[in-house]
């Protein structure tokens, strides 16, 4: 897995290629916690994600909770796969997907 990260102020985006499963969860969720402090908008971008495990899906969900306290996550550019899992999960109620 590979994280692109862009910031703009208290804009973070982050673009994540490849996997994300229980192999490589730990290192976005390593980014996120380094990068989230003062991020009032945070986009994941997920153009190139693959593949999305529960692992993955556990990672989202903790940084949702964190934006809710500071300011708004979105998720842009989700494949079909994915999108699916997010329906299958109910984490299209949870998350905002674009």
């Amino acid at each position: 897995m590979n994280i692109v990260k862009t910031s703009e102020g208290t804009k973070l985006t982050l673009a994540v290629e490849g996997r994300l499963d229980t192999t490589t969860a730990p290192q976005l969720e390593a980014e996120l916690k380094s990068s989230l402090d003062g991020v009032t908008e945070l986009t994941l971008d997920f153009e190139k994600l693959e593949y999305l495990s529960s692992a993955g899906l556990r990672v989202l969900l903790a940084a949702q909770k964190v934006m809710n306290k500071q300011g708004s996550m979105v998720v842009l550019h989700v494949n079909e796969t994915i999108q699916e899992v997010f329906e299958v999960t109910g984490f299209v109620d949870i998350l905002t997907i674009q």
